[in-house]
């Protein structure tokens, strides 16, 4: 079971990357492009996603991942509830998002100081 404690640590320390709280809700950004955000209670976290791979990722899922609000469905935006993810995979999902939003050498550099993937 993952908790918000598993990847808060991990928002901060990725290249470009910063915690803000907006409403009371932790989300993580790198310049004004939110790719992490937590809900109030920090039971479910929403985080980018390609919007071509999230129905097959819901749909494989369905008990662990679902599709935003109807209204956000134009957003790159898959939710999980932490309950349901274990740390390690929580760890891999935000890189993965954060990976969406930050230019490729970027991403290129951090995989090769970390090619085992987050720690």
């Amino acid at each position: 079971m993952a908790t918000i404690e598993d990847v808060r640590a991990l928002g901060s320390e990725l290249d470009r990357s910063y915690p803000v709280y907006v409403r009371g809700r932790l989300k993580f950004r790198v310049k004004q492009i939110v790719y992490v955000a937590f809900s109030l209670d920090e039971t479910v976290m929403e985080f980018a996603f390609p919007k071509e791979e999230r129905a097959a990722l819901v749909a494989g899922e369905p008990a662990k991942f679902s599709l935003p609000l109807e209204r956000d469905l134009r957003f790159n935006w898959v939710h999980a509830g932490l309950a349901t993810l274990d740390p390690t995979e929580a760890r891999e999902l935000v890189v993965d998002a954060w990976r969406m939003v930050v230019p490729q050498k970027v991403a290129r550099a951090y995989d090769l100081t970390h090619p085992d993937g987050p720690g």
